[in-house]
């Protein structure tokens, strides 16, 4: 008698050898990172993760997004995601960091002239970022959100107040500059809202130039009148 006994295949094994246990993944489906990845892989699994959430912020909002739902989304675990970012909220931050990145750049508009016309560079930029649909989509979710969430609302005044109004300040040298700031960047949200969120009418569907002609002046007045 041999001293290996040969196996007798049973009704679960397949074509191709022994059927697989329970719960395991059929051949060919990717199964969800778990743990940290590789470091050769870590740059992109952030930034993969971080465009999921600025989708899933930008669909649902900060209050239907969790956590949970962008590591499903993005395919890794949970995990993953508190330790590339951490809490909800800071995914939050970083997400929409990246989405308002554009108008960070409002600061250097304001420096590519004369000061009398700061008023109306400011409003052509920003009005300019909302009437791109690339840049208009991540702007509405970051309002909507802020809008809808005292939690979401702190973390966008966070980073208006650190990194774009304080900026805008310190480029105008005159007094009340941060006053100044931020009576301009209300005259431009509260435009923005009005148009492109509410979708008021006739402001809604008001002629760009129209609109500059009409809010410079004010966004002027408000950066450097008396």
């Amino acid at each position: 008698m041999s001293d290996a006994t040969e196996r007798t295949p049973g009704a679960s094994d397949g074509p191709d050898g022994p059927a697989p246990a329970p719960g395991t993944p059929a051949p060919g489906t990717p199964a969800r990172r778990r743990g940290r990845p590789p470091r050769t892989e870590s740059a992109g699994t952030r930034d993969r993760i971080l465009a999921v959430a600025r989708e899933e912020f930008s669909e649902r909002g900060y209050e239907k997004t969790s956590v949970r739902g962008i590591a499903k989304a993005a395919g890794v675990d949970s995990a993953l995601v508190h330790h590339y970012f951490g809490t909800k909220e800071q995914v939050f931050e970083a997400a929409i960091e990246v989405a308002f990145a554009p108008a960070l750049d409002a600061p250097e508009a304001l420096g590519d002239g004369p000061l009398d016309g700061v008023g109306e560079r400011l409003t052509r930029f920003i009005l300019g970022l909302w009437e791109n649909p690339g840049t208009r989509a991540p702007l509405l979710a970051i309002i909507r959100s802020a809008v809808n969430n005292d939690t979401a609302a702190a973390v966008f005044r966070r980073l208006v107040a650190a990194q774009l109004l304080r900026r805008i300040a310190e480029r105008l040298d005159l007094p009340d500059a941060e006053l100044r700031a931020e009576l301009a960047a209300a005259q431009l949200v509260g435009c923005a809202m009005l148009r492109y969120v509410i979708k008021v009418e006739p402001l809604a569907s008001a002629d760009p130039e129209r609109i500059v002609a009409r809010l410079a002046p004010v966004v002027q007045n408000h950066l450097t009148g008396p």
